[in-house]
């Protein structure tokens, strides 16, 4: 008899960068490891609040560093990052609360295509160096994914609700519970127990964790998905 799949729950925010490099390894290897992946919209703006954090960017010498190793990691990882020109403004001043809550209510009513309009909003903003908080930009990556325009627009409406925003803050909470300082984390579950892995960059360790086989970045029946 084939084993139980372990939950996997990946919590990020879709202004960080190193959270769609997890996404899309964890998106990869759903249907090569015995897993049932759940994606959690999470705000990272909360997540650095409650835990005292800082973007590392603010960090002169660590800025440069990430902005070198993203592009190594565009390569390695074959996701076609590339840093927004107006860095600071994007991620300091704009944010992601109004994509984050969208795709909460993506989660809530339409959950089937939250894979798909997570991806779209990380394409606009970290590799067309397109908007993601004004309402038409958030519209046109819902309806790139396939969502219809009634039903995208449907969906904006509800961002503005108690209930998405609550939605939001309770997996935010929930995040921070499991002992996030930054995003994304993986939390898995095995034998009663949660266990929590920070960053994009432990994906052997997870295989190790899980029992199963690493087999790089991009294993061979996912090559050239993006």
């Amino acid at each position: 008899m084939a084993s139980v799949p372990r939950k996997l729950e990946l919590f990020y925010d879709v202004l960080s960068p190193y959270s769609w490099l997890g996404f899309e390894i964890l998106c990869r290897y759903q249907n090569i490891w015995n897993i049932t992946l759940r994606l959690r919209p999470t705000y990272i703006a909360g997540i650095m609040r409650k835990s005292g954090n800082k973007p590392p960017a603010l960090l002169p010498q660590r800025g440069k560093y990430m902005f070198m190793d993203l592009q190594y990691l565009r390569e390695f990882y074959q996701v076609p990052i590339q840093v927004p020109k107006d860095f600071f403004s994007v991620i300091l001043e704009k944010g992601s609360l109004t994509a984050m809550r969208f795709l909460t209510a993506v989660n809530m009513e339409s959950p089937e295509m939250l894979e798909r309009v997570s991806r779209e909003l990380w394409m606009r903003v970290w590799s067309r160096d397109e908007d993601i908080t004004e309402p038409q930009s958030i519209l046109a990556a819902a309806e790139k994914a396939g969502l219809s325009e009634e039903r995208a627009k449907g969906l904006l409406e509800k961002c503005s609700t108690d209930k998405v925003k609550n939605n939001l803050k309770e997996t935010t909470d929930t995040a921070f519970s499991y002992g996030a300082f930054g995003l994304p984390i993986i939390v898995f579950h095995t034998h009663d127990k949660s266990h929590m892995l920070f960053g994009s960059d432990r994906m052997e360790l997870l295989a190790h964790l899980l029992g199963e086989r690493w087999l790089g970045p991009v294993p061979s029946p996912v090559k050239g998905k993006l």
